[in-house]
């Protein structure tokens, strides 16, 4: 496994990289190494990020798998940079996927675009999903500790807790999360995250504005430590991300680990990754419509964490395990000629 740069506080791919570590070093038939420097030992190369460093670690006696987190669009919202430095970007990062002999997504979205824009090889394609474990995210039932934790944050105990997490960027949605806050003065939304690109990212200015004088009702925590996350998960009442693009959110896997109901925009993301119902909205109105209801119709509030009850046994640990081990083994015995292990 390599992996670099993960020491950037809260960004989803170091998130990811650590829970598919942990899984993949539960099955037995495999030895897993981390940035290794004895590559001639494995036969599997598995690269999780596109750092230059790294580009300099695939060989050719190796099986070279890349994971692909993300395709560089110019309007994904995630930074900003000037059309020459992107476009240097961007041909580095395709040549980085272009150079594997297989392909993760984590997102099977991306796989026509790969197919479609890079001449990748459909064939060398496999979707796997993300993972979290449920041994770090989980429903806290004591209502004591709950307590203590809205005290420390400064949250009222007596308010509809409405949460967002992610990178304080445009394309997460935090001015319209802001927005509906607006319309519900009787709620209090938290926001977890912050600027982990600092002034490049996308939006900073408009953002930063928000943030140093936000209404009343909103409290921006920055960037939480991933071991804390499950008690802001469990603070709670519902995840609200109205995001404009995702990748694969691991917010949200946390979050059903929590089984809390959670509220999304309408993307063609989620449709791929969920084959059970969720709470979707298309707009502002929408979103407020809908935290309302949550708010006060138990009825509608269960159904909304059953929704998250049945995702979570579609991304359970024995499921996501299986396919990996599956994937492991099936490519191994693709390329017969790189096998190095005894």
């Amino acid at each position: 496994m390599y992996a670099k740069g993960l020491n950037i506080k809260g960004q989803g791919v170091g998130s990811n990289f650590f829970e598919q570590v942990d899984l993949v070093k539960k099955i037995d038939s495999l030895e897993v190494s981390i940035n290794g420097n004895n590559p001639s030992k494995y036969d599997i190369n598995h690269f999780h990020t596109v750092n230059p460093s790294l580009y300099l670690k695939y060989r050719k006696k190796n099986i070279n798998i890349c994971y692909v987190h993300f395709i560089p669009d110019p309007n994904d919202g995630s930074l900003k940079m000037p059309k020459w430095m992107f476009n240097i970007y961007s041909k580095y990062v395709r040549k980085f996927y272009s150079k594997a002999d297989e392909v993760i997504v984590v997102n099977p979205y991306y796989i026509n675009d790969l197919v479609n824009k890079l001449n990748l090889n459909r064939d060398n394609i496999t979707y796997i999903p993300n993972y979290v474990s449920d041994k770090k995210f989980f429903k806290i039932e004591d209502k004591e500790l709950l307590n203590k934790i809205k005290d420390e944050f400064n949250i009222p105990k007596d308010k509809f807790i409405v949460l967002g997490v992610g990178q304080t960027q445009t394309r997460k949605g935090v001015l319209d999360f802001v927005e509906v806050a607006k319309r519900n003065k009787d709620k209090f939304f938290i926001w977890a995250g912050g600027f982990s690109f600092g002034k490049i990212t996308s939006g900073y200015e408009e953002i930063k504005k928000v943030m140093d004088n936000p209404p009343s009702n909103v409290k921006f925590l920055g960037i939480i430590s991933r071991e804390r996350m499950n008690e802001i998960f469990n603070i709670s009442d519902i995840l609200f991300l109205p995001s404009y693009q995702e990748l694969f959110p691991v917010t949200l896997l946390e979050c059903i680990n929590v089984t809390k109901p959670f509220l999304v925009r309408d993307l063609t993301l989620y449709k791929d990754i969920f084959f059970s119902p969720y709470l979707v909205g298309h707009n502002n109105d929408e979103f407020s419509d809908i935290i309302t209801k949550l708010s006060i119709d138990k009825d509608y509030y269960l159904k909304g964490e059953s929704y998250s009850k049945e995702i979570k046994e579609f991304y359970s640990e024995k499921n996501v395990k299986k396919l990996w081990e599956d994937y492991y083994f099936r490519i191994y015995n693709k390329y017969p000629n790189k096998h190095h292990s005894k």
